[in-house]
């Protein structure tokens, strides 16, 4: 049984960035590409081991190398965007970013073969075999696996802002949900997922990981896809919250606060403070909040006793942290908004266009 344990937490403020990507044709419409692009024709360069699929034929994934400074992050993530369109490219494809492809119908879409993904199908059914979405995944170092855990209970209630602001899936099988990430009630849909409950400290939620494979509720620790997990693999805190991004810049932004703020957190665990209790159906609420309005929620404060809007939330993160990386996307329209403008002003056509990436 693979596990990881409290010996991977070794570095502090190393960065590792995931995206999730959709490979479509010449019109910017999903097709199946996974086989030409994973197997029989696996990247060189950056790319090489970095690259994998996801549960459909047109779902793929790429990973950046270990990223040792914040200030590399922007130049990476661009490296491996471009290495990916040029790949695709290369074998006649060209590759969409959104949290939701907006045309994809998952009954018109072919599932990937690997054993693993045919093995949750089986198991999960209908949630699973309609799971066309794309996230973000940030991993951040962490030095301790206590200091991690504390960290991951924190950052719960910091996540569905960061969702309200990365909100890029209003459309799924064409239709408008009235959703600004439709993506977020999509995945949480599947088991494990959502946000996790506080864990007293890093051996309760390493005993959590081990019991859940034992008792054979899941078949490896990956298999936990809450927003915001302590990764016994990498030695990091991982954030799953953001939508896939189609602009890199808002890639970055959402790395660089994600770091800040774990950067933050680390220093009051480090400095005594003894953090908070706080009930996970109200950051439930307030994730409701995020995936519905977007830019526009309003969110429960830890003491339950007032809201506090977004852009209130942005003023204050900004003020207090040493980046301005949410309040630049703050004053950029949300990826919801202009996917639907784009969509009501050009079309569907259009809008399957503008979200490829070359």
């Amino acid at each position: 049984m693979d596990l990881g344990s409290a010996d991977a937490f070794d570095r502090m403020g190393t960065l590792g960035v995931e995206e999730e990507f959709y490979i479509v044709d010449e019109r910017g419409r999903p097709t199946s590409g996974i086989s030409d692009l994973v197997y029989d024709h696996p990247p060189t360069g950056i790319l090489e081991d970095r690259i994998d699929h996801e549960l459909f034929q047109f779902t793929i994934e790429t990973q950046t190398p270990l990223i040792e400074d914040i200030d590399s992050v922007g130049s990476v993530v661009r490296e491996v965007r471009e290495a990916l369109i040029e790949h695709a490219a290369d074998h006649g494809y060209r590759i969409a970013a959104a949290g939701l492809h907006p045309a994809a119908d998952w009954r018109e879409l072919d599932h990937a073969t690997k054993p693993r993904y045919q093995s949750q199908l089986d198991r999960i059914q209908y949630p699973q075999h309609r799971n066309t979405t794309a996230g973000l995944h940030i991993h951040v170092g962490v030095d301790d696996a206590e200091k991690a855990t504390w960290i991951a209970n924190e950052l719960r209630w910091y996540l569905p802002p960061v969702l309200a602001l990365s909100v890029n899936s209003p459309f799924w099988c064409g239709l408008d949900t009235g959703l600004s990430s439709a993506r977020a009630k999509i995945f949480e849909a599947l088991p494990n997922t959502g946000m996790p409950t506080r864990f007293e400290d890093f051996e309760s939620y390493l005993e959590f990981e081990r019991r859940m494979v034992e008792l054979g509720s899941i078949e490896d620790r990956g298999e936990l896809w809450y927003d915001v997990r302590p990764h016994t693999g990498h030695g990091t805190v991982e954030v799953r919250t953001p939508d896939a991004q189609s602009n890199p810049a808002a890639t970055v932004d959402f790395v660089e606060y994600v770091y800040a703020l774990v950067r933050d957190l680390a220093d009051r665990y480090e400095a005594g403070e003894s953090g908070h209790e706080i009930r996970r159906e109200l950051l439930d609420a307030n994730k409701w909040h995020a995936m519905r309005y977007g830019y526009d929620a309003e969110f429960i404060t830890r003491d339950a006793e007032d809201t506090v809007t977004l852009a209130e939330f942005v003023a204050a993160e900004s003020d207090r942290l040493p980046t301005d990386a949410l309040r630049r996307r703050f004053d950029t329209e949300s990826g919801a908004a202009w996917q639907r403008r784009l969509r009501d002003e050009a079309g569907m056509d259009a809008l399957c266009e503008a979200i490829c990436l070359d």
